[in-house]
């Protein structure tokens, strides 16, 4: 790696654990414990409690991506955020799971919120980053990535290391921000899509976003095998409308005053995300492969 390239990662990981650090403590706040959309229906018109809907995604995303009565013991969460998947998993299937993100602040929160839950043996958080994770080859039964894979400056380099530290017969399972599939009819990005999209990665801190299509060709090029990919769209859209009536929430309000400049940036440019769904240019991606 050049000494430019370490830079620019260096600086975009500073840039995530910032947004994070600052924001994870109103989101808890007003949105609860899961940092990740909410599932709506197959058509996205199921009318849910919105805490509900974001549980309703983790088992909908189980069910799509597990096989019915499958064990897992030994779990992984890429982007584990301040743990609510983590622990989700860690009492759904009685197993240890291992949770990674690149916030001290989520992580220490991660852990607070497991010695809340009594799930401190069974769940662990650390400081650690994706592309390089410190953990041994096949180690883990999943490898779990819910809204992690947007944040990845190398796609291939992070479904590398998800496929090194599966356990064979393991399951990744992951759902992630996307772009539309280019070609066919609506040919490459255009300009205007290009701008919207250069917008949302410097509001969310994401180096850049890929279409489904393309993350499927590259699992097929690190090895995953059995995979399969699915667009939840319409399911998950209805979000953004939901966290942007929030924001309008009195201590939300107050909470946006006293997080900093990246958060109340974050937060004025929600209509970013309801309108790229609205256009078809953002996706939301789901894969899944063994090993």
């Amino acid at each position: 790696m050049s000494i430019r390239k370490a830079a620019m990662k260096s600086t975009l990981n500073q840039q995530i654990q910032q947004f994070y650090d600052a924001s994870s403590a109103l989101w808890e706040e007003i949105w609860g414990e899961h940092m990740h959309h909410g599932y709506y229906g197959p058509e996205g018109n199921r009318k849910t409690e919105r805490r509900q809907a974001q549980i309703d995604l983790i088992e909908e995303l189980l069910k799509w991506g597990l096989d019915e009565g499958t064990q897992t013991t030994k779990i992984l969460d890429v982007g584990c955020g301040i743990g609510g998947s983590s622990l989700y998993l860690a009492e759904k299937f009685n197993a240890r799971v291992t949770g990674i993100t690149l916030s001290p602040v989520q992580a220490q929160r991660a852990g607070d919120r497991a010695a809340e839950a009594r799930l401190s043996e069974n769940v662990n958080f650390q400081v650690a980053n994706a592309l390089e994770m410190p953990f041994e080859d096949e180690s883990f039964d999943l490898v779990w990535s819910l809204e992690s894979g947007e944040h990845m400056p190398n796609k291939i380099q992070f479904l590398q290391e998800c496929h090194r530290v599966l356990k064979p017969g393991g399951t990744f399972l992951m759902a992630t921000w996307c772009h539309r599939p280019l070609g066919g009819e609506q040919g490459q990005l255009t300009d205007a899509e290009r701008r919207h999209l250069a917008q949302i990665y410097q509001v969310y801190a994401l180096p850049y976003i890929i279409s489904l299509p393309e993350y499927q060709a590259i699992a097929t090029r690190v090895g995953f095998n059995d995979i399969d990919t699915a667009d939840w769209s319409k399911a998950v859209a209805p979000f953004w409308n939901l966290v942007i009536d929030s924001a309008f929430d009195p201590a939300a309000i107050f909470g946006l005053l006293t997080s900093g400049p990246s958060t109340i940036r974050a937060a004025l440019s929600l209509g970013l995300m309801s309108q790229g769904y609205e256009q078809g240019l953002i996706r939301f991606g789901l894969l899944r492969g063994t090993k």
